[in-house]
């Protein structure tokens, strides 16, 4: 079905062309907001589209091969008929607006579509921030809200275009441009920032997720090295958690992940590092944290979670715990010590915390030879 035109397409058409974007080259930019879209939903076909008289023109892609596509057929015409929710659609098989649309029919087979409209300051939505998938599905309500404010960061994009264009055509005033420029730069690194702070959190939980703790560790062993300081993590999984999705569904699985999630933020410290590593896991950086301390906030970590009265059943995490051992030690080594104490922590009976230190006792007790006074008689 063709997207009826917007009620103000003759002002919205000059909105888009005072940007003077369309037919550019791409720009790394807008090229990484697509790759951080791609990375939030999950879709192997994502798309900035800018919605032009005929056209839809895509300033960044992924997984298409044309620059463009015709109007009729784009997207973006049926998202920016709602700006304010924009287009989500489980299964475009299903839905009349789009059941007939070529790109639905024929190759690539889209079924799932999700569109974030662009819309400018002034009001006018230029196109959509779009994700696609041949499967079914639905995005949460996380994703969502990740992709609504990777759609801003483009609007932001484009209007520091905008300014910085209008700024190079303006020389009456040189001081005046300068510090112009100077607010445009600060706000290209601040939306670089905030561009990558999307990147860094997991959609689901609000913490960070494996980059922003790869990052986040390799800051702090730089740090320990310098400062001869210590340095502990911690790997943490939600005891049984398949079993706990099989039986009461993932929306209940989710449920436990967001509240085990806060739980083990707001016990800890405000220098402590909280992430979701992977799956049901969680890991925590914690600077200057010699061994001990290190087991005594996991045990207190632990102690949270049992606490809280669940949904359908109890809810347990094991805690596996490691502590740098020595100067130029390897973050995957640290990450590898620290998970084989998890494993252990599960192997011997779950809902509980070990360190690698124990673990190296324990191999050094069956290690050597027993001594006569300690044999049984």
């Amino acid at each position: 079905m063709r997207a009826e035109l917007p009620v103000r397409e003759p002002e919205r058409l000059e909105a888009l062309r005072r940007y003077e974007v369309l037919d550019t080259p791409p720009e790394a930019a807008y090229d990484d907001i697509a790759l951080v879209a791609a990375h939030v939903t999950g879709a192997p076909l994502v798309a900035i589209g800018l919605l032009d008289g005929d056209r839809e023109w895509f300033k960044a892609r992924i997984g298409l091969s044309s620059a463009e596509l015709p109007r009729d057929q784009g997207l973006a015409a049926h998202a920016i008929l709602n700006p304010h929710e924009g287009l989500h659609v489980p299964d475009a098989t299903k839905d009349p607006r789009l059941a007939d649309n070529p790109l639905v029919t024929g190759d690539p087979g889209i079924r799932f579509c999700f569109g974030a409209p662009l819309v400018a300051p002034d009001g006018h939505p230029l196109g959509a921030l779009c994700a696609m998938d041949p499967a079914p599905r639905e995005l949460s309500a996380g994703q969502v809200a990740a992709m609504t404010a990777l759609a801003r960061q483009v609007v932001a994009l484009l209007e520091l275009r905008r300014c910085a264009a209008d700024l190079a055509t303006t020389a009456a005033d040189r001081d005046a441009n300068a510090s112009e420029l100077l607010k445009c730069r600060q706000q290209i690194e601040e939306a670089g920032s905030k561009l990558r702070a999307v990147s860094e959190t997991d959609p689901l939980t609000g913490l960070g997720n494996r980059s922003a703790f790869d990052r986040k560790l390799a800051e702090e062993m730089y740090r320990s090295a310098r400062f001869r300081s210590p340095l502990s993590i911690l790997l943490i999984d939600v005891d049984k958690f398949k079993a706990y999705n099989d039986s009461h569904g993932h929306a209940a699985g989710d449920a436990v992940l967001q509240v085990v999630g806060r739980l083990l933020s707001s016990a800890g410290r405000p220098s402590d590092t909280f992430v979701r590593f992977s799956g049901q896991e969680f890991a925590v950086i914690l600077p200057e944290t010699p061994r001990e301390g290190a087991c005594a906030i996991a045990e207190r970590l632990r102690k949270a979670v049992v606490s809280v009265n669940f949904a359908h059943r109890p809810v347990t995490v094991s805690i596996g715990a490691a502590t740098l051992a020595k100067e130029g030690q390897e973050a995957i080594s640290l990450i590898q010590t620290a998970d084989r104490a998890l494993t252990e922590a599960k192997r011997s009976g779950r809902n509980r915390v070990v360190h690698d230190a124990a673990l190296a006792k324990a191999a050094s007790t069956s290690a050597a030879p027993s001594s006569p006074s300690r044999r049984t008689v």
